[in-house]
């Protein structure tokens, strides 16, 4: 007898691994959002430093991440070995961030903290891509920009509890003038302990080797003709394929566009907000980041990943055209909407490179998005300070939201161009 019809509408759970991964990504965030926001405190209020030693710990950190995250993916492809290996990557990449942390915890000058801050970046260099690459393989064609929704769902939902800790420990410690080493000092020792936690979670996670030719497996998305590649399992093969390269040009565009959300909260005190109004609009971000980043993975599941990333960056345009026009009192709905943003594209470009790329090679594919997107986002905070400093506040969102329509207006092309070069 035959089996009944499927239900389209009846979502299958999602797999093991991409569940764990979500719950070591939550604890990391939390560690993470819980030592940020001190870090300037710490260095200039604590230990005496001026903000140039904030700057090049901040900048090292930056550097590394963009380097390591293309040579973490391409290794775990079995670059070597011919074996697929991405659990490794990833426990490294959680733990030796509960070292960076303990050292800048316990730092007697801004040196450490440099030294703590570049521990701390190398892991989480070392474990993006891998991580990014095993939940693509975990999962089947048709639920991955759900699979990706939920695991950013469960990271912002970490970044904002974290910064709620903060805020709460910091009143605790009666640290709220910055300026107090007995209270800031146990709150980065409590971030550490929480990076513990995420490293706990990643001993649940398995290895799950990539299925040959998944990426041409017809997902519910209407992409399906312009995305899907027949290809072998073959991480030996140095092309990741047209398709690949022309999928990832627009997001690449499209960082240009996003510099750093400094700017933003930068914006918001401009505007009139007070320090906590500020901290408070960005967990205010971080709820609707939250709440929305799952719903936009199913999204994106069913109307295809590019159409998803295109009304995001629709999204962005008109945020960033509201922070370079707006009050004190358009920021919370500006920042409630800036999160839609985030929900509709952070996840969804990551399942998106994923069904691009060649199952066998996710993990160097992953990588050299991260790292083009990392750098190309380097260079979109580079060029906003500088419209920032030399020209007005405004003109870094005029930039950013002119950038993000050129994005937009060129997912179609690459669409049309990757269709016809696979076809």
């Amino acid at each position: 007898m035959n089996a009944p019809p499927r239900d389209p509408d009846l979502q299958p759970r999602l797999p093991r691994n991409v569940i764990t991964l979500g719950w070591v990504s939550f604890f990391s965030d939390v560690s993470s959002e819980m030592a940020y926001p001190l870090l300037p405190l710490f260095v200039t209020g604590v230990l005496g430093a001026g903000a140039q030693a904030l700057g090049w710990a901040e900048g090292v950190a930056t550097a590394l991440v963009a380097v390591l995250t293309g040579f973490a993916g391409w290794q775990s492809d079995g670059r070597r070995s011919g074996q697929v290996r991405r659990v490794p990557w990833i426990r490294w990449g959680y733990g030796l961030p509960v070292i960076g942390k303990l050292i800048v915890a316990s730092a007697v000058a801004w040196p450490m903290v440099l030294v703590g801050r570049a521990i701390d970046r190398i892991g989480k260099g070392l474990r993006g891509s891998p991580r990014d690459a095993l939940i693509a393989d975990s999962t089947d064609p048709g639920q991955r920009g759900r699979a990706f929704g939920f695991h950013r769902a469960m990271d912002t939902a970490g970044a904002f509890v974290g910064v709620l800790a903060t805020a709460a420990l910091l009143a605790a410690f009666g640290a709220g003038s910055g300026s107090s080493k007995v209270g800031i000092t146990p709150i980065l020792y409590i971030a550490a302990a929480m990076a513990l936690a995420s490293v706990v979670c990643t001993l649940f996670v398995r290895e799950v080797p990539p299925v040959p030719g998944d990426g041409a497996t017809p997902p519910v998305s209407k992409d399906t003709r312009a995305d899907a590649q027949t290809v072998p399992l073959d991480s030996s093969s140095p092309s990741l394929g047209v398709a690949y390269w022309t999928g990832m040009a627009p997001v690449v565009i499209f960082a240009l566009a996003n510099s750093s959300d400094t700017f933003v909260l930068l914006r918001a005190s401009q505007a009139g907000l007070s320090p906590m109004q500020v901290v408070l609009s960005y967990a205010l971000f971080n709820l609707v980041y939250t709440l929305c980043s799952y719903p936009a993975g199913v999204l994106s599941d069913r109307i295809g990943y590019r159409r998803t990333l295109s009304l995001g960056w629709g999204v962005y345009a008109l945020c960033y055209m509201g922070f370079a026009l707006t009050s004190a009192a358009g920021i919370w709905a500006l920042m409630a909407l800036y999160g839609v943003y985030a929900a509709l594209t952070e996840g969804v470009a990551k399942a998106l490179i994923a069904k691009l790329a060649p199952p066998g090679r996710r993990g160097a594919a992953l990588g050299i998005f991260n790292m083009s997107v990392g750098l190309a986002m380097l260079a979109a905070s580079v060029i906003a300070g500088v419209l920032w400093d030399h020209i007005s506040h405004s003109a870094p969102f005029w930039f950013g939201a002119g950038v993000s329509v050129m994005a937009m207006l060129a997912m179609p092309l690459s669409r049309t161009i990757g269709s016809r070069r696979t076809s």
